[in-house]
């Protein structure tokens, strides 16, 4: 078992919030990552600022543009894990694409996530098939990929989650990342086929932004990942984000704490 995954098992249930790094800015980034901790995270997703994020929704699109014209770069966010690092342990997982990951030099890479203390890596635009070199990185250095399955994984779905590593993130809905009003997807299945081949901790995400759809998502599974509503109250109130963000994962980390009462 991994340290990420050995960290998750401590928890009864999971809530993972998501953000864009550099959106407003980097010190904002780090103020919130602190903020959301405190607030009761498990783990926090980081989005790497890309131009082309074929996974997110328009909100996230939004937020990558407005970090990237505020001039984040993949350095810049290494050198800010490094600071904050100085002041938290909670896991910390990169979302990011295969271009930025391969621009960048893959080995350059993962070395960079081991020395700074990012713990794993998902990677939405890499299929199962196609892992190889990314694997291969990850168990260099010590960096868990997180393995995502979506509704329509179908038979592929015990396969793809016998070798997960740190947590594996159910895809609820097909599309990308965005709020939605209801979630339709048999994750009870999902979760069960994945249960018959590992104990790895799974979790559920996009669409998600309801302290009650976070609740039912975590009865289903072993916890919830929330993006976009998260990155929305971001855009609205910029570096004025960090209580109104402390605010709301208080409140799904609560729902999501609560789900079997």
């Amino acid at each position: 078992m991994s340290k990420l995954a050995g960290v998750l098992k401590r928890h009864k249930k999971i809530f993972a919030p998501f953000i864009t790094a550099g959106d407003p800015d980097l010190e904002t980034t780090k103020k919130l990552i602190l903020a959301m901790e405190e607030a009761g995270a498990t783990l926090i997703e980081l989005g790497i600022p890309f131009s082309d994020p074929m996974a997110e929704g328009p909100v996230i699109q939004e937020a990558d543009l407005r970090a990237l014209s505020a001039g984040c770069t993949t350095d810049k966010v290494f050198d800010m894990i490094k600071e904050v690092r100085e002041e938290t342990d909670i896991p910390l997982v990169f979302l990011t694409y295969a271009n930025p990951i391969f621009h960048y030099g893959t080995d350059k890479f993962y070395a960079r996530c081991a020395e700074v203390g990012v713990d794993g890596t998902i990677v939405p635009d890499v299929p199962y098939e196609e892992r190889g070199e990314l694997e291969a990185a990850c168990e260099k250095y010590g960096v868990d990929r997180i393995t995502m399955i979506a509704p329509t994984s179908d038979d592929r779905i015990r396969e793809i989650a016998r070798d997960a590593k740190g947590y594996v993130y159910i895809v609820s809905s097909l599309g990308v990342t965005g709020v939605r009003s209801e979630i339709t997807t048999d994750i009870g299945t999902i979760y069960r086929k994945i249960r018959e081949v590992t104990d790895t901790p799974a979790a559920v995400g996009f669409g998600i932004s309801k302290p009650e759809q976070a609740a039912e998502m975590a009865r289903l599974s072993d916890g919830a990942i929330v993006g976009s509503a998260i990155v929305k109250i971001v855009a609205e109130y910029g570096k004025d984000s960090v209580e109104p963000v402390r605010e709301y994962v208080k409140k799904m980390v609560e729902a999501v704490a609560h789900c079997e009462d």
